[in-house]
């Protein structure tokens, strides 16, 4: 018969099909699989119409690969093709037979209730020519006693012809490329590998897809009695014998054999078929949800929550989203990729598609099914839409409100998640320069230095002191190293509290958010901390002005080190603290240390002394002494900055004239 060749255009686009729209060989079998379950559909539909008596059940997809021919072979008893179907909806590119069925009984009922096509675009068949040098189609319609083949290598066109074919359907046979130093066709011969991307791509397809896989079971001894013919003439139920009839002592038994295995070839079904999130929530259990992300997303613990949701309205989807109980060890690297999976119809469309999540929640796993999305011509790829970003912003909604219900009403799993995911929720302010604050502050946890646990900003300002305006915190490297800080006893001992920030981005995420319920926040380190009454305030004033002379002397040995020396009474038991005196902090002059080109960021220091504190006593001795022992009162001081040095949490400079300074006091 002669070859019947594309249009001209239709001709391009095939050529664009093979070479430039999929960047995925492997989803040809999702393509194919999609159709098939397209035409069952179609077939299904048609017998409701008809009041036929076909099921659904009686409905399937089947693969068999051939190593031998090289072959692989995709087939359905769906409603099959006639020949001017096949002309249409293979000889034209971009002709979408589903499509225009969908449109066609658009207002029909039982379409919107009992059909679930998947194709739009008329081009998904085209992506076997990934794999293929030739395919053939072997169609039988509904309803028609003809069979048609239509057979084509790519570019150059193709044939149609009568067959023979004994049932409706469709059998799709790829003949596939020779293998090449950089590709390998034969995986797709391997029944592992077809069982994997099924698994991948079509697990949801409501039509099972079959396959004869070979497996190893243990062999029936046909010596073997059973428990109603037992060789030892007794009943198994009622045995006299004192025998375990698994190691039988009679004759016939005696002998004990090694278990013998077999190799079979048994019908498989390859896919789940009907997903989780389609069941009705109150069938399912929590052992169920963790089953299915234990297995879907290859965790072997399981979840520490998860949020089953669905919507209907303008958009419509379905959704199962699940907060691990770990972070993954990568998680706030450049190489970690969040996203949840992307289904259309029960068809894997993107296995991780990044545009459903905020990247602050970027730790949630999961998947999003809906037939609203649009789709890129490849469905490798997703049109940005109004669709997907009120999908998305409907998630994130979810999300903080299952955190919230976490929160408040399971606290031990709020404060776990938060122990291991707050830096995400943190970042996600700071990041978003303070425009996801008002959106996740509620989410926020610290340490309440007062109450030794954990406390949200709200339970904070909750109970705020009858004076207080302001919420201290303080930060640093460690919770132990916190407190420690020479500050935090003293607004203890007023009956303030104080919150702990360890993390390196908690400063920095504070200063986006300018405030919490109209209480802005301060740090114990900051010289604006007032919380001293005026008495006290007046105290040291007297005894700064007293002291003036020492001060001065004190802030010229440091010169270049501190741009102030003063007295303070907030140091309870410590000689000597070190504060910032402007908008860099001393905290974040540590985290921006460590940033490339950060080292040149430095925090104007003050040296705060405590007047009732033994060394300073033994320092005013030293500069009464002054002339006699230059060296000593240079020794004091530089030993009580590099002693408020490390309290802070900063490097000594020189830590070898630390130790020599140390030494040579010792001396005198």
């Amino acid at each position: 018969m002669a070859k019947k060749q594309f249009k001209t255009e239709s001709k391009r686009l095939l050529d664009l099909m093979i070479n430039s729209v999929y960047t995925n060989r492997e989803i040809f079998l999702r393509e194919l699989i999609s159709n098939a379950s397209d035409a069952l559909d179609k077939r299904y539909f048609k017998s409701l119409t008809e009041n036929s008596s076909l099921t659904r059940g009686e409905l399937e997809i089947r693969l068999e690969p051939n190593k031998e021919n090289r072959t692989l072979v995709i087939s359905d008893n769906g409603i099959g093709m006639t020949k001017e179907e096949l002309e249409n909806n293979l000889g034209t590119i971009a002709k979408s037979g589903t499509r225009a069925f969908k449109q066609e009984h658009a207002d029909d009922e039982k379409m919107s209730e009992d059909m679930d096509v998947i194709g739009q675009f008329g081009v998904g068949f085209y992506s076997a020519f990934m794999v293929a040098k030739k395919i053939t189609v072997l169609s039988r319609a509904d309803g028609s006693e003809e069979a048609w083949l239509w057979e084509s290598e790519g570019l150059d066109g193709y044939t149609v012809e009568p067959a023979e074919k004994d049932s409706v359907g469709t059998v799709i046979t790829l003949y596939l490329k020779e293998n090449s130093d950089d590709e390998n066709y034969d995986e797709f011969l391997e029944t592992y590998t077809l069982r994997g991307l099924v698994r991948k791509y079509s697990d949801y397809i409501r039509y099972p897809i079959k396959m004869m896989i070979e497996t190893s079971r243990l062999k029936k001894d046909e010596s073997e009695h059973d428990d109603d013919e037992c060789e030892c003439e007794h009943d198994h139920d009622e045995c006299e014998c004192e025998h375990d009839h698994d190691e039988c002592e009679c004759d016939e038994c005696k002998e004990e054999k090694e278990p013998e295995y077999e190799t079979v070839v048994e019908d498989t079904t390859l896919n789940s078929m009907v997903p989780l999130w389609r069941r009705n929530k109150a069938e399912l259990t929590d052992e169920d949800y963790n089953r299915f992300y234990t297995d879907k997303f290859h965790d072997y613990e399981k979840p520490l929550c998860h949020i089953h949701y669905n919507t209907e309205g303008a958009i419509s989807y379905n959704s199962i989203l699940y907060i691990p109980s770990a972070a993954p060890y990568n998680l706030y690297s450049k190489n970690y990729k969040r996203g949840l999976q992307l289904y259309s119809n029960g068809v894997m469309i993107m296995e991780s598609c990044e545009d459903l999540l905020p990247e602050y929640f970027g730790f949630v796993k999961g998947l999003v099914d809906s037939s609203d999305i649009s789709l890129n011509i490849s469905r490798e790829m997703l049109q940005q839409s109004r669709q997907m970003r009120a999908i998305a912003n409907g998630l994130k909604k979810k999300i903080k409100s299952e955190l919230e219900k976490l929160r408040d009403n399971e606290r031990e799993t709020y404060e776990k998640f938060f122990k291991t995911f707050g830096l995400s929720i943190k970042y996600g302010i700071y990041e978003s320069y303070g425009m996801e604050a008002e959106f996740l502050s509620d989410l926020l946890m610290y340490e309440s230095a007062k109450e030794n646990r954990m406390i949200t900003l709200k339970e904070y300002v909750e109970a705020l002191n009858e004076n207080q305006t302001e919420i201290y915190y303080a930060c640093g490297s460690s919770l132990d190293e916190l407190k420690r800080m020479p500050t935090l006893k003293y607004l203890l001992d007023k009956g303030y509290d104080v919150l702990l920030m360890p993390d390196n981005v908690d400063e920095f995420a504070l200063k986006m958010m300018n405030g919490f319920e109209g209480k802005p926040f301060r740090s114990i380190t900051d010289k604006e901390l007032n919380i001293s009454t005026e008495d006290e305030k007046k105290e040291v004033e007297q005894k700064q002005e007293e002291n003036k002379e020492l001060l001065e002397a004190v802030k010229e040995v440091l010169s270049g080190k501190v741009c102030a020396v003063r007295l303070t009474n907030k140091l309870s038991d410590a000689p000597a603290a070190l504060v910032s005196d402007g908008p860099v902090s001393l905290e974040m002059e540590k985290v921006l240390s460590d940033l490339p080109n950060g080292s040149e960021v430095k925090a104007e220091r003050a040296l705060e002394l405590n007047p009732e504190h033994p060394a300073f006593v033994s320092l005013k001795k030293a500069m009464e002494n002054r002339a006699e022992d230059e060296e000593k009162f240079k020794i004091f001081v530089e030993l009580l900055y590099d002693q408020a040095t490390l309290l802070a949490g900063l490097k000594i400079e020189d830590p070898y004239e630390f130790a020599k300074r140390i030494s040579l006091l010792m001396a005198k």
